[in-house]
């Protein structure tokens, strides 16, 4: 589609034409499937399923096991004042905060392990780095 337009400058008419030409744009080349996806084959794909679902248990039991202790240390408190019932409360409040605190260790160790059986070294290795590094922490804090 051109537009033409007749302009007069002095005393010549000069004719200036706008013409836009669209070219027929063509899809870009299909590429190669990047290789992430050629290996996630039906068996790969339910172990990492397998993989996602201990970890979701996991985390849920460990959750539901603190909040239970922290409640039964609640309960306790209804009895009557005792050192037997302050010695069962302590030991119900320090079990409830330890389940808190190893969950996620635990998710870590599942998932660094799922992630090698996957075949993701380089995440397998990322999470036994962490895990050492906790490891390494909690012996600087035990021998302090």
């Amino acid at each position: 589609m051109a537009a033409s337009v007749v302009v007069t400058t002095g005393a010549a008419p000069v004719e200036m034409t706008n013409s836009v030409q669209v070219e027929a744009t063509h899809p870009p080349p299909q590429l190669a499937p990047a290789a992430s996806e050629v290996a996630s084959t039906p068996a790969h794909v339910k172990r990492a399923e397998a993989g996602e679902q201990w970890i979701s248990r996991l985390l849920r039991v460990g959750a539901t096991c603190s909040g239970g202790l922290f409640l039964a240390s609640i309960a306790l408190e209804a009895l009557p004042q005792s050192e037997t019932v302050h010695v069962a409360i302590d030991v119900l409040r320090k079990g409830a905060a330890s389940a808190l605190l190893v969950t996620p260790v635990v998710r870590l160790v599942v998932a660094g392990t799922t992630l090698g059986l996957r075949g993701e070294w380089k995440y397998a290795l990322y999470a036994a780095g962490v895990l050492g590094l906790l490891a390494v922490a909690v012996g600087a804090g035990i021998h302090a």
